[in-house]
């Protein structure tokens, strides 16, 4: 086992300086006098000398760092470590995994990665206590060891087999509220005893429990949209002259124009948001929109000119729009919630084959100046969300590539309760190089791109919650996204022979497996055994519903199965048949 210490030179550690100022004003400690931030790295299965290169080549830059195998704390300075949770992506980790392979052409090491935090100056009392509870986000991070282990090896335990609810079918109303409540569900209890129902009568047996964890998800507000989707009976206005009774007589004209008088079509959120849309492209004024049942993103089709070596031809193509809220997920753990949140944007028109180029970023919060001590219970200070969010939106637009043009972020006690975190992107392609296909009996389903973890399970439902002062305790509902990986995916599907051989593509965001191909076609067979893990010891609930992200899954004749996989590998991304 090599255990590395890599610190900044005085000159160049920002990073500490900031924090140290940041403790001092939220935590009114004046008296704080220093602090150093180490990154420490635990490698296992290296020899001397690459353990050595590794050391100055991959894991500092010696302009700007100083490195040791040994950790100095002074007598008057206090020390401890912050790593990630088991499970949690750790893209640092990864990272230098992946470049002391190529380093060393074999096989890739197993590497850890934490951060040492050491104070000087500290007071006594509670002081150090409240810094780690500032610092420590225990959605997605715990305090480490200070110890060096003695293997970074875990050996996984078989998972059991997937356990049936027995007696589900016989359960009264305290049983199904009980259930509900000891497996965290999102659904009510009217929709548990629904499937209770269902699975009484026209099963005539007992669920397992995935089939339970995958209603949950596709019920969830995340998948379904249930909030806008719910039937709306009456509608009552205090003032009958008011804009909102105005908007919402012209909205019930224009039904009648889209639908027809006497349609039976039940008034919804969503209806009265897609209405304008409609009735556009029913007077023939919005005669351009994509017409397909491949809904990755809004799509339009635009003619653009394009002049060659002096000659002039019009090129149809597809320019996509696509938004998405991380509200919960940034309200919880900032960095991630915020940066799969343009993740998550840029994966819905990639799937659709179109290359994101452009972005924007709207936000609401509280007062971010507001005294850490008057933070509500179970929340995140606003200053840590904003500055961290804004952390974590910028580190993966930069990764991947994409240029963020306007950035908004609104200040109003209304975002006190819950952030508001919004990503839109805009994308294009050649429509030439996009196929829209359909399913077929018989057609291939592959997985490219990241792998399968426990970071991923249960965001949909998370997010579907109500939520209370325990909400900071859903560790596994925020992901650390990949975005190294999501571009590869971009290059791979700017081969334009490649992307016209995909029928159907869906991205892996809310559901994971379940959902993701669970959309692509009525009816599957899924092997969930081919599905690529980050570890071993996931059961088959985790491996069906798992969110774990940049991923693409995809629709294809058989016969190209084997061109994939090698076209995937070309761009060192993982491809399998499921």
């Amino acid at each position: 086992m090599n255990r590395l210490f890599v610190e900044k030179l005085p000159e160049f550690n920002a990073e500490a300086r900031h924090l140290l100022y940041d403790l001092r004003l939220n935590l009114e400690l004046p008296d704080l006098e220093n602090l150093r931030i180490v990154q420490r790295y635990d490698l296992e299965g290296l020899s001397a000398d690459l353990f050595a290169q590794a050391s100055k080549l991959i894991l500092s830059e010696p302009q700007v760092d100083s490195v040791s195998s040994e950790l100095t704390i002074a007598e008057d300075e206090q020390a401890f470590a912050v790593e990630y949770l088991p499970g949690q992506f750790d893209q640092r980790a990864d990272s230098a995994a992946q470049c002391i392979q190529i380093l060393a052409g074999g096989e890739r090491p197993t590497i850890s990665s934490a951060h040492v935090l050491i104070l000087k100056g500290l007071p006594s009392g509670d002081a150090l206590a409240r810094v780690k509870d500032y610092v420590i986000n225990t959605v997605d991070s715990r305090e480490a060891s200070m110890d060096v282990p003695d293997s970074l090896q875990h050996s996984a335990e078989t998972p059991a087999d997937v356990a049936r609810l027995t007696g589900f079918g016989d359960l009264d109303s305290v049983g199904i509220a009980t259930l509900r409540k000891d497996l965290g569900l999102a659904m009510s209890e009217a929709d548990l005893a629904f499937c209770q129902n269902y699975f009484r009568d026209e099963e005539q047996r007992d669920p397992s429990i995935t089939e339970i964890r995958m209603l949950d998800t596709y019920w969830s507000d995340h998948c379904r949209h249930t909030t806008f989707l719910a039937q709306i009976d009456e509608v009552t206005f205090e003032d009958e002259g008011s804009p909102v009774a105005k908007t919402y007589a012209t909205y019930l004209r224009s039904r009648d124009t889209v639908y027809g008088p006497d349609t039976d079509r039940p008034v919804s959120l969503m209806d009265i948001a897609l209405m304008g849309m409609k009735e556009l492209r029913k007077s023939g004024e919005l005669d351009n929109l994509e017409v397909s049942e491949e809904v990755n993103a809004a799509s339009i089709v635009v003619p653009i000119e394009i002049t060659d070596q002096g000659k002039t031809r019009t090129e149809e193509w597809l320019v996509m729009f696509k938004n998405e809220t991380h509200n919960h997920p940034t309200e919880i753990e900032p960095y991630g919630g915020a940066a799969t949140c343009l993740g998550g944007c840029i994966r819905d028109p990639l799937s659709g084959r179109s290359y994101v180029y452009q972005a924007m970023r709207v936000t609401g919060a509280g007062d971010p100046n507001t005294p850490f001590s008057d933070t509500l219970p179970g929340k995140l200070p606003q200053r840590k969300i904003c500055q961290i969010a804004a952390k974590g939106y910028s580190s993966y637009g930069n990764q991947i590539g994409l240029a963020t043009g306007q950035v908004s972020e609104i200040y109003h006690p209304g975002y006190v309760a819950k952030r508001m975190e919004i990503g839109a992107v805009v994308a294009a392609a050649p429509r030439s190089q996009v196929f829209r296909g359909s399913p077929a009996n018989g057609d291939a389903i592959l997985l490219i791109g990241g792998r399968t973890g426990r970071d991923g399970v249960g965001g949909a439902t998370g997010s579907s919650k109500e939520h209370t002062e325990t909400a900071l305790e859903n560790s596994a509902e925020v992901q650390k996204g990949d975005p190294p990986t999501e571009r590869k995916i971009q290059r791979l599907f700017r081969n334009p022979e490649l992307a016209r051989k995909i029928k159907v593509c869906n991205d892996f965001g809310a559901g994971g497996v379940s959902v993701a191909i669970g959309e692509l076609a009525d009816s599957l067979e899924i092997d969930l055994d081919k599905v690529l893990k980050k570890y071993d010891g996931l059961d088959g609930t985790e491996l069906a519903i798992s969110e774990s992200q940049e991923r693409m899954a995809i629709v294809i004749d058989p016969s190209e199965i084997d061109y994939f996989i090698a076209e995937s590998d070309r761009e060192n991304l993982e491809c399998v048949h499921v």
